[in-house]
């Protein structure tokens, strides 16, 4: 029998119940891929994150994998604040900067001044693409023209106004099978700089409640269109989330707060 740690929390939200809840397991070593997506799907949360520490002569200092109930996802950063979270509040890491090894790169998390966790992920790159068929079918009101993002297979859709993405119904069968991970509503914020909602799908999720990944393509977007690097972000889900977020170059910080939900053992034969 083998027993493995397990610890959930609540990413990007101060209260629990709040933000996107993710599993954290770190590991010893690596389990077999088939194993690890079992886990996930068991977990039956948007993201499983595991971990694995690296040698002390490695430039990072763990090694993260994500998860969905699905598939192995390349980015996601509500899973990444939570294994930081997790790592700073539960595991002992006593400096203040975490750095990750990853399937999209190194990426790394420091604790700010105010107690928020700060993701710094890479800018994504996006291009504009006449939209699809089955998201016209999908989603009333979508414009004609949309963007792709090439790494992670994701379309983002620019909707009129905040009330549009709040309101936004679409359906998730068609979207299906467009055969990419997701789609990204986003609109200007009344109260913030811009807000989005999240439809995964392809990876297994509905709808995602706060996405961290979807910023590394939403704020270099937002930034260009708004003229500012400094932004306020807010997922409209049904539990919600804000986001501090900040366009630096070919990076993006993106930063929340966590809240621990709870913490076991898991127990495989």
């Amino acid at each position: 029998m083998k027993t493995l740690p397990i610890y959930q929390v609540d990413a990007f939200s101060n209260d629990v119940f709040g933000g996107n809840p993710a599993a954290v397991m770190p590991l010893e070593e690596w389990l077999p891929d088939d194993t690890m997506q079992k886990l996930a799907l068991e977990n039956n949360l948007s993201e499983t994150a595991f971990l694995v520490a690296l040698p002390d002569d490695t430039e990072e200092d763990f090694h993260i994998r994500w998860f969905t109930p699905g598939i192995e996802v390349p980015l996601c950063g509500h899973a990444t604040l939570a294994s930081a979270w997790v790592l700073f509040n539960k595991l002992g890491w006593e400096k203040n900067q975490i750095l990750l090894q990853s399937k999209s790169g190194p990426l790394g998390v420091k604790q700010t001044d105010d107690g928020w966790l700060e993701l710094d992920f890479p800018n994504l790159a996006f291009e504009e693409c006449p939209t699809p068929n089955l998201i016209l079918d999908a989603l009333d009101g979508a414009p004609e023209t949309s963007f792709f993002v090439p790494s992670d297979t994701n379309y983002m859709v620019i909707l009129k106004d905040e009330a549009a993405v709040k309101a936004a119904q679409p359906d998730i069968r068609k979207l299906k099978q467009l055969g990419s991970l997701g789609v990204i509503l986003t609109a200007p914020g009344s109260d913030c700089d811009f807000v989005s909602r999240y439809f995964a799908p392809g990876g297994g999720i509905d709808e995602d409640p706060v996405t961290g990944s979807i910023h590394s393509v939403l704020v270099p977007y937002w930034a260009e269109k708004l003229g500012k690097n400094h932004l306020l972000a807010n997922q409209v889900s049904a539990r919600g989330g804000v986001l501090r977020c900040e366009l630096k170059g070919d990076r993006v910080a993106i930063a929340g707060q966590a809240a621990f939900y709870m913490e076991g053992s898991v127990h495989l034969r």
